[in-house]
């Protein structure tokens, strides 16, 4: 289904993503307002390929501090008037389309020293590194344990039990762990309970763990597209 034309437009868009997450790394200082970093990663967006943004009408979600462990839906979503500090956790979720083709990307990125830190294993604070660490290991998990045939209620307990055996939590506000990409984000099937679907039955989909560690005020997010191809889970 997307193993088209189209599917190189939908790999344009995650690359347009990848590209606004390094732009806006290149500029992010403490005093920053959240209300800027999102300003500027939607006028990116907006310059550099996407003509709009499917979630809501929002290109950028911008969360620091605690609350990175906050889960709203976009409908809801209000940025905050918080300014960046120079030891600082900052998640970025982006949602832009051209032509209705949708782009899907997440990180959650962390300032130390009032720099950004973009390998996990350079961090300092040893709580906000274990996080990161952990997403990159959900990720890697995925890729290794994904099967055409498994179900998205199959892969929904893998992932969750997996996370509490890691002594993590899954924040998401309906424990769902990704979803389908498709034209309109009502006809979205999840990761979740319930869901008999294959993973082969949809063309792309997100995975995008929303984690933390009980009594912790920071959460963690990283957020990619992913595929089979020759039968095999991709990213995209």
């Amino acid at each position: 289904m997307y193993r088209t034309e189209n599917f190189n437009f939908y790999s344009e868009m995650q690359n347009l993503n990848r590209a606004a997450i390094r732009y806006i790394v290149g500029i992010i200082k403490a005093g920053m307002k959240l209300q800027d970093v999102k300003a500027l990663c939607e006028d990116y967006l907006l310059k550099n390929g996407a003509d709009s943004f499917w979630y809501w009408d929002v290109g950028a979600f911008v969360f620091a501090g605690d609350e990175t462990a906050v889960s709203v839906s976009g409908r809801d979503y209000r940025v905050s008037d918080r300014a960046i500090e120079e030891n600082d956790i900052i998640t970025i979720d982006l949602s832009p389309q051209k032509d209705n083709i949708w782009g899907d990307y997440a990180r959650t990125l962390v300032i130390e020293n009032g720099i950004v830190c973009d390998e996990a294993d350079r961090i300092k604070k040893s709580e906000w590194r274990n996080g990161l660490q952990m997403e990159e290991y959900l990720h890697k998990k995925l890729i290794d344990i994904a099967a055409p045939d498994m179900t998205f209620e199959e892969l929904y307990y893998y992932i969750n039990d997996l996370i509490v055996k890691k002594g993590f939590l899954n924040l998401d506000f309906l424990g769902n762990l990704g979803h389908s990409i498709v034209k309109n984000k009502n006809d979205r099937v999840y990761i979740e309970k319930g869901n008999n679907k294959k993973l082969s039955d949809v063309g792309l989909f997100t995975f995008e763990p929303h984690i933390s560690v009980p009594d912790s005020k920071y959460g963690y997010k990283r957020e990619d597209i992913y595929y089979f191809g020759d039968g095999r889970l991709v990213m995209l």
